[in-house]
């Protein structure tokens, strides 16, 4: 008989309840829980959720702040062989109602962030539904659902006297359905592995050098593909977690401090607000414990990594690029590594695209190119998702006898280094007087501008070329936008910015033909973002549409 077994996100127990045992691996809040402890918690859901009959490949929901309870659901769910699928807290009803249509839960974990969902959860808004429980059995609870509502302590009492249990796998070796945050429409739930996650957190303690001293920061939430990876990762080699409910810049920092964080992930927008709320308590300190920061969706400017390692100095600095389809990060590149004091810009400043590094050891990645070096990024491997939850594995482009390949709808090309450089979405790419133009191309050129803070490149309809290219952006505070009939009379004429000015920057930075936007809109708000942060194109195109009517309609 073999001894074979397969992957399994639970293996992780076995080292918290014993080299881990008396060690404190969750910090949230006044709650400190050891190895002992925490699986002991596990455990307890486990034999409750056993009790009240839930079956292998049911899924629970679950909405919540991030904490250590958040993490012991995760790992319960899994252990009884049930299939988790985290819901995004700052959805609207509507559009939880929409996600759990598509996974069917048995059962919704759910604690005050969503409280607004309260009054309106029926039971025949989710006819799969069967029982409601609260995270924390302090938070109030009102429903007027028929649905069974329970709580965290009530289930682990119903733990029963089973002597012992080993943890089961769902069909198909599912553990996760994760949400991607698309821009609109229906929410897709990417149904993703026990090997998919076990090889990803390999990955990132190979590569990120994740280890049982780590002290790690929460600072994404766990509906999240990236924080749920992480996550993964630290409780593999037996890290101890720091939980805050939610990101905010100041909770952060001070818990870096409280707790001598020494490992983190970000986004660059939490990037960027930890440098601001630093430099606003004292710019002439650092912050020296940290020692490992992984930062994804999307590349750090260069302004943003310079200012990252002043204020982080001990750390070594690296960007991922993935996605959820793929359970988190691809590839990796290091941005700054203090033991060699040498720091590398490859990810950004590029005008042709963004080098976001090597392949992970367990990832097989090849370009889909027509007789170019440029093409689709097609991935394949242990890594990627299993299907969507509707049962389509609609990415996936290309097939061969070794296996299909799924589409991650970038474009992009492998250099003689073996580094991966993006260009842009091939979805996302612009149609201008038969060029295709990918808007990454164009807003990464605009950005090296000193007055510019942010832009959006889209496409309007236009009879002649089919796309116009127009720029939406965002002008530094202490910078004007003037036009020609003003410009002589701006108090301070080197900062100034105007088409005129922005026109003649891209055509000294190579852009050429029908790259060159033909309109310049200033953005005077906020760009509209999805609730993982990412920009709103679609909104932003309605709205640069309209403004452009306004004005024609004006002349």
């Amino acid at each position: 008989m073999g001894t074979y077994s397969d992957a399994h996100i639970c293996h992780c127990l076995s080292l918290l309840s014993t080299l881990r045992r008396n060690s404190v691996v969750t910090v949230a809040g006044n709650r400190r829980k050891t190895g002992e402890e925490f699986v002991d918690g596990v455990m307890g859901l486990a034999h409750g959720l056993l009790q009240l009959d839930l079956q292998s490949g049911d899924v629970v929901s679950i909405a919540a702040f991030n904490s250590e309870l958040y993490l012991e659901w995760l790992l319960a769910i899994a252990y009884v062989g049930a299939i988790a699928a985290p819901l995004n807290y700052r959805w609207s009803y509507e559009e939880a109602v929409l996600a759990m249509e598509v996974v069917r839960p048995a059962m919704l974990v759910s604690d005050d962030s969503c409280v607004s969902w309260y009054s309106k959860l029926q039971q025949n808004d989710v006819p799969s539904l069967r029982w409601h429980v609260m995270l924390d059995s302090s938070s109030d609870f009102v429903t007027t659902s028929n649905v069974n509502v329970l709580t965290t302590e009530t289930i682990r009492k119903q733990r029963g006297r089973v002597a012992s249990l080993d943890y089961c796998w769902a069909p198909e070796g599912a553990v996760i359905i994760c949400f991607t945050s698309g821009t609109s429409g229906r929410p897709k739930g990417v149904v993703i592995s026990h090997s998919a996650f076990i090889v990803q957190s390999l990955a990132k303690i190979a590569v990120v050098g994740y280890g049982e001293e780590d002290v790690y920061l929460h600072t994404a939430p766990l509906c999240h593909i990236g924080g749920l990876s992480s996550a993964l990762a630290m409780l593999t080699v037996g890290a101890c977690h720091v939980f805050i409910p939610k990101f905010d810049a100041k909770s952060a920092l001070e818990a870096i401090g409280q707790h001598n964080v020494t490992s983190l992930i970000t986004v660059p927008a939490m990037m960027a607000d930890l440098v601001s709320k630093f430099r606003g308590n004292d710019a002439s300190k650092c912050i020296e414990n940290v020692k490992k920061i992984l930062n994804g969706g999307g590349g750090l400017s260069i302004a943003l990594t310079k200012a990252a390692t002043k204020l982080f100095p001990k750390a070594k600095l690296l960007s991922a690029y993935g996605m959820t389809e793929t359970c988190s990060s691809l590839t990796f590149v290091t941005l700054y590594d203090p033991k060699v004091d040498q720091r590398k810009s490859l990810s950004v400043d590029q005008t042709r695209g963004i080098c976001v590094g090597k392949p992970a050891p367990h990832v097989e990645l090849k370009i889909c190119a027509d007789g170019s070096s440029d093409g689709r990024i097609l991935t394949r491997g242990p890594h990627v998702m299993l299907r969507y939850r509707n049962g389509s594995l609609a990415n996936a482009a290309a097939q061969s006898s070794n296996g299909v390949w799924l589409d991650t709808g970038d474009i992009g090309f492998i250099d003689d280094y073996g580094n991966v450089w993006l260009i842009g979405r091939a979805n996302g790419r612009i149609k201008s007087g038969g060029e295709n133009i990918y808007p990454e191309e164009v807003e990464r050129t605009l950005l090296r501008h000193p007055g510019v803070t942010g832009v959006v490149v889209v496409g309007i309809p236009e009879a002649r070329l089919t796309e116009m290219v127009v720029a939406c952006v965002q002008i530094r505070g202490n910078w004007q936008w003037v036009n020609t009939s003003t410009k002589d009379s701006v108090a301070n004429p080197m900062l100034h910015i105007s088409s005129e000015i922005l026109l003649r920057y891209c055509k000294e930075k190579n852009l050429t033909g029908f790259k060159i936007p033909k309109k310049f809109l200033v953005w005077k708000k906020s760009f509209p973002l999805t609730t993982t942060g990412k920009i709103r194109r679609d909104q932003i195109r309605g709205e640069a549409m309209l403004h452009l009517q306004y004005l024609i309609s004006h002349l």
